[in-house]
């Protein structure tokens, strides 16, 4: 999330000229105040912590007690705190749900009272392109200010843990940095018509987590096991081009989307749906060549929609699809897919990092979060080879149950002589064993070949890594002595 950094630059370049602003009134106040300290994991250090972080933000009042605030807010935290806007008083809470693909999250108070007074906000649905939205933040007094500004588009994104496409507001507003700006309720008619995902302070648009995305969260929040938003499992291509609906043998109206994959294991897939099908329509929704169908609210928004946003786990939907000219129908019984069914986990959070330190050579688990270690741009910093294997798992992969372990790094120690500068490489061997995980390689290596050696065989140069056994367990205390290792692994 990069709004604090973001909306600071905005307030530093307006200063002299501040954004037109409005103070509302308001008692009691339908927002509280959310003090969050959190301590993420590091992963190029995955033995230890970074520094603990503050973060403060404005979270959205709902019925039954609880507080609405982004999944970003919370993540990794130590401690979470309420604090009333107008009077100040305060007291810890608790995630009760998180949804880190929608990025989402409740609190609850641990004082069952503490939101006595405060009137819940009810949810708006019926946003539409041209409306205003305000967002409310707060003044350092209390005081509520709402700024606001026109819904310009109603588009499917991808939001920050990067899991499939969601509907999303963007919303032109000229908007100050306040102090409790990491999360800001936007609100129709005194309303929550969605919750700021992201602002862009140089043209001086949000992103906004939309009403109907809140609704699905909260809907599912309410049954004994949250199970989150649905996937299908297939991958697909506008069917423009017209010599593509020739060489799919397609009939009829042009329309639909053209599939590319088809993930095994997937619901997709156990309803029989096949690389090189025309999905033409969903429900009773067509689907035209763009991939888009018509909503009755937004017009025409790609079909992914109906998915993310009406459907959940457990349906049963039909899909109309063409294959070789027939039409035919599928029904596909949608399923959540949790982040540890991928080989590369898109999202790692609120729990360490595995690794295994032998003899001065670091070996993790190939992760987006690991990934992400590198910033904002980690798609291009990112070491390449990973980057590709995150982005085309489920082709490189097909229906794998396994992790990518890497050696991430190498620290300076007498049994790493020579192989100081290995990083990044891909483990596939230990002892002749096929690693497919790091308990794999952790079991591989208990037993050393004949010499007392381990050979690590790695996918690039150099092929292979030679340690002597008996010398890794001579210089294991000393190696946690001066890098500050606590425990050489965690593989749990």
């Amino acid at each position: 999330m990069v709004l604090v950094t973001a909306v600071g630059a905005v307030a530093k370049k307006e200063s002299a000229s501040p954004t037109p602003s409005q103070d509302v009134k308001q008692k009691p106040l339908s927002l509280v105040r959310v003090n969050v300290t959190g301590q993420p994991y590091d992963y190029f250090r995955p033995w230890q912590k970074k520094p603990p972080v503050s973060k403060r933000a404005l979270g959205a009042v709902l019925s039954k007690g609880r507080v609405l605030v982004t999944a970003d807010l919370v993540t990794n935290q130590n401690y979470v705190e309420l604090e009333r806007a107008e009077s100040g008083e305060k007291t810890a809470a608790s995630v009760q749900v998180i949804d880190y693909e929608a990025n989402l999250a409740l609190l609850e108070p641990s004082e069952k009272n503490f939101l006595d007074g405060i009137t819940p906000l009810e949810i708006a649905t019926d946003t539409v392109v041209g409306d205003r939205l305000a967002a409310w933040q707060l003044e350092q007094t209390g005081a509520l200010v709402a700024t606001e500004g026109l819904v310009t588009t109603i588009q499917m994104t991808r939001y920050p843990a990067d899991v499939g496409q969601f509907l999303t507001y963007r919303i032109s507003i000229p908007m100050q940095y306040r102090e409790n700006s990491y999360t800001i309720p936007l609100v129709k008619k005194n309303k929550l018509a969605g919750l700021l995902l992201r602002y862009d302070p140089r043209s001086q648009l949000i992103d906004a987590i939309p009403a109907p995305i809140i609704t699905h969260f909260l809907k599912e929040a309410e049954s004994d096991h949250y199970r989150g938003f649905t996937a299908v499992g297939f991958s697909f291509f506008p069917t423009r081009d017209p010599q593509l609906r020739k060489y799919a043998g397609q009939t009829g109206k042009p329309g639909g989307v053209y599939v590319t994959n088809v993930e095994p294991n997937m619901p997709a897939t156990k309803a029989g749906m096949q690389v090189g099908d025309i999905v033409t329509a969903i429900g009773n929704h067509d689907i035209d060549e763009n991939g888009n169908y018509v909503d009755s609210l937004y017009g025409k928004i790609e079909f992914t929609n109906l998915l993310s946003a009406h459907t959940y786990a457990g349906d049963v939907v039909p899909f109309q699809i063409q294959r070789g000219g027939k039409a035919m129908e599928l029904k596909i019984t949608l399923e959540h897919r949790n982040a540890n069914d991928y080989v590369s986990p898109p999202y790692a959070l609120d729990e360490p990092p595995k690794y295994l330190v032998l003899g001065g050579l670091i070996f993790q688990e190939l992760s987006r979060q690991y990934l992400k270690e590198w910033g904002p741009n980690w798609q291009r910093e990112a070491p390449q080879r990973f980057v590709y294997v995150d982005r085309y798992q489920s082709e490189l992969f097909p229906g794998e149950h396994r992790r990518i372990v890497i050696l991430s790094q190498t620290l300076p120690a007498n049994t790493t002589i020579g192989y100081d500068e290995l990083a990044y490489l891909t483990v596939t061997k230990a002892n002749g064993k096929e690693i497919k995980s790091l308990q794999d390689l952790a079991e591989a290596v208990k037993q050393p070949l004949d010499g007392g050696f381990i050979k690590i065989e790695i996918e690039e140069d150099p092929k292979q890594i030679e340690l002597n056994m008996s010398e890794v367990t001579a210089e294991m205390p000393s190696l946690q002595e001066n890098y500050g290792i606590q425990s050489l692994q965690r593989l749990e």
